[in-house]
């Protein structure tokens, strides 16, 4: 087979994404990413497609954020030869933390990290597996901040752009594989 025709039988990453409609409430349409995961192809795409973002970036570290930041934070992480940071749900972390608050659709939820996961002057790239409104992600770039890191990069798989996070997260770098609008 030529390279040109190998090529135009590889899936686009939207192709390994399950939509579901009415999920978890009418009119939503959840973009499911567990069916990337199933598949090996639809997993090694995502991880290779979320690392061209990297190329070219200065960066020490890799931070994910509980969980799926850690599903794909991790493997970059390892491809890269960097250190991963995870970023969790609060009283998750044994050591000791620093903890941000954010708001949600209903209600707030909390964040830490470790004290000592990020040194000053660390440039960290954070990861998520979505960015929707860009509360989560604007809480882990806080706390990095906060500890004297420079988060430099932020990469996602997926983005809802109707929800605007990336307005939210004016003066970072981000990019995310795919795109969906209005669903």
């Amino acid at each position: 087979m030529q390279e040109n025709e190998k090529e135009s039988k590889m899936k686009d990453i939207k192709d390994y994404i399950t939509s579901i409609p009415d999920f978890p409430s009418e009119g939503i349409i959840f973009r499911d990413i567990t069916s990337v995961l199933e598949d090996e192809e639809g997993y090694s795409l995502a991880i290779d497609e979320m690392n061209k973002f990297l190329d070219g970036v200065d960066y020490n570290v890799i931070a994910g954020t509980e969980s799926r930041g850690f599903i794909f934070g991790a493997p970059l992480a390892y491809i890269n030869k960097k250190s991963f940071v995870p970023v969790r749900k609060k009283g998750k972390l044994p050591r000791a933390t620093i903890e941000r608050s954010y708001d949600l659709e209903y209600g707030t939820a909390t964040i830490e990290i470790h004290k000592d996961a990020i040194k000053p002057g660390d440039k960290v790239v954070l990861v998520d597996d979505l960015i929707a409104t860009g509360g989560t992600i604007e809480a882990a770039a806080k706390l990095i901040e906060e500890l004297g890191g420079e988060v430099v990069k932020m990469v996602f798989l997926i983005e809802l752009t109707d929800l605007k996070g990336r307005e939210k997260l004016k003066g970072y770098k981000i990019d995310s594989v795919v795109q969906y609008e209005g669903e």
